[in-house]
């Protein structure tokens, strides 16, 4: 798939104008709602401290059981919207983050391993790399019918592969048509990297993940470049 370098820079500025909208939105969901959800929480506890009547208190007490539960959700939708480990400890810290999440909401196991010395990424690719592996975490759960998934970073001065392989129902490539892998193949070209998918019924599906780490370097000297510009 390839893009005319004019549409390519403006797929690029919409999917980055996206992302620091996802951004804002769940750092407001955290710090703005989930602050406010909290005060109430701890309110509803302190009344429910000093009530008396048994039926007033078992009827705050389930007030505030949804209200904890309410508050929980939202801490959840802000870090799957946007993890805060991503910006702060990098792509992998992050995936193991959202896994251990993935693994609560949908009962299913991933079985991840990193092999070779992890490397700094750029921002925008680890968004991206990061959104991809999430969709294909998405479709696994919605579609795979199984309890495990394995997921392999391979890192070296050269490249990132990551390779996410499940033994579920599998499909055939060419019979659907999926805005969801279009999409993911469409952010890791935009990144300079590749990512292609296969898949067997009855046997599975696996998504290869490429990204060139000497492409990330060119990024980040043109990047310093411009900031020294300015």
């Amino acid at each position: 798939m390839g893009l005319l370098p004019e549409k390519q820079e403006i797929s690029s500025y919409i999917i980055q104008s996206q992302e620091e909208e996802i951004k804002r939105i769940a750092l407001e969901l955290h710090e703005g709602v989930g602050q406010s959800l909290y005060s109430m929480f701890t309110g509803l506890q302190f009344i429910e401290a000093g009530v008396e009547q048994p039926h007033l208190k078992s009827y705050i007490k389930e007030m505030s059981q949804i209200m904890e539960k309410t508050i929980q959700e939202i801490r959840l939708l802000s870090v799957e919207l946007h993890p805060p480990t991503l910006t702060t400890l990098g792509l992998l810290p992050a995936i193991k983050s959202y896994v251990k999440l993935y693994t609560s909401t949908f009962g299913i196991e991933v079985d991840i391993k990193s092999i070779g010395e992890e490397r700094s990424i750029n921002e925008s690719s680890s968004i991206a790399i990061f959104r991809v592996c999430q969709e294909a975490l998405s479709n696994i759960a919605k579609y795979a019918d199984i309890s495990i998934v394995k997921m392999t970073f391979i890192w070296s001065e050269q490249s990132l592969q990551i390779n996410i392989q499940d033994y579920g129902r599998g499909f055939e490539i060419n019979e659907i048509q999926s805005f969801g892998i279009a999409a993911m193949k469409e952010r890791m070209f935009l990144t300079g990297g590749d990512c292609v998918v296969s898949s067997k019924i009855g046997e599975g599906t696996s998504i290869e993940i490429s990204l060139p780490l000497k492409v990330e370097e060119e990024q980040r000297g043109v990047n310093i470049d411009q900031n020294s510009a300015s």
